[in-house]
């Protein structure tokens, strides 16, 4: 059974930074993408960035794009921990962040990688608080 557990969320003052972790269990042997998705209140979710476990591939929305950084660490063995680094946080990125999973890598390229449909596993979310 795949499981997504998040950590990392928190309060930060805007141009501050947070990493968020996710750490994936149940996929086996299996290549498999992993993505963060954000909803901020009265918002839709939406796509942040992704990775894939086949070779690194890694995407990102560009509102996000040099100043968030995924990255994955599997540690030796089978299940990975993805993170998020995010530097230079600005007022709309406040929302809940979410881990996705789902498996393949194949569809990367074919299709929109933040396709929301395209994901089967998610986490349960951890709150992104920009304030000063």
């Amino acid at each position: 059974q795949v499981q997504l557990v998040e950590s990392g969320g928190g309060l930060v003052q805007p141009g501050g930074s947070l990493r968020l972790s996710c750490a994936a269990s149940g996929f086996g042997l299996n290549y498999y993408t992993m993505g963060w998705f954000r909803q901020a209140p009265g918002k839709e979710r939406e796509g942040v960035s992704c990775i894939s476990s086949t070779d690194g591939s890694k995407y990102y929305v560009d509102s996000v794009k040099d100043r968030f950084a995924i990255s994955g660490d599997n540690a030796g063995g089978t299940n990975w921990t993805v993170y998020l680094q995010m530097n230079n946080l600005k007022s709309e990125d406040p929302a809940v962040y979410y881990c996705a999973a789902t498996y393949g890598t194949d569809w990367l390229t074919i299709k929109n990688p933040f396709d929301l449909s395209s994901y089967d596993f998610w986490g349960q979310g951890t709150q992104v608080t920009v304030s000063s």
